[in-house]
């Protein structure tokens, strides 16, 4: 099972981990990630624009490779798009298997893939103005490591 969305509502965790655990009897692990914006340091919004002939295929191609990767019973990653408010999910992904060890490797894959090599431009509003966000020194460390 994979599938890979891009919303512009909200994502309710709850709902994809547990139609997740109900696609097969051989799932002995599910690990889930949610990200959030911030509400701290006075961030008021945060926005993340997409080019959509690219996003949604390389998130499948990404999930494809997770799945392979880990041997995962399957995997589910959805990212929102547009405007989002502090305390918002981002971002989740959940991924299973017959092994925990399997699953949550898989949903850091697709983390450090999705934060340091997707399709997105973020930005985040702060005072009323805008500022872009590019990703950290630390994230293309976190990116370096899944390498062969």
């Amino acid at each position: 099972m994979l599938d890979v969305r891009l919303l512009m509502e909200g994502i309710d965790p709850e709902s994809m981990t547990t139609a997740l655990a109900e696609s097969s009897d051989d799932i002995g692990g599910i690990a889930t990630f949610v990200g959030r914006v911030r509400g701290s340091e006075d961030v008021e919004a945060l926005e993340l624009l997409h080019y959509e002939p690219l996003t949604l295929p390389g998130m499948k191609e990404l999930g494809h490779s997770a799945i392979e990767r880990f041997d995962l019973a399957g995997l589910v990653m959805l990212h929102r798009i547009g405007l989002i408010g502090p305390g918002e999910p981002i971002v989740c992904v959940s991924a299973a298997a017959r092994h925990r060890r399997s699953a949550i490797l898989a949903t850091d894959y697709c983390m450090d893939h999705l934060k340091s090599a997707a399709w997105f431009w973020k930005r985040e509003q702060r005072a009323g103005k805008w500022r872009w966000i590019e990703p950290r020194p630390q994230d293309h460390r976190d990116l370096a490591r899944w390498h062969d």
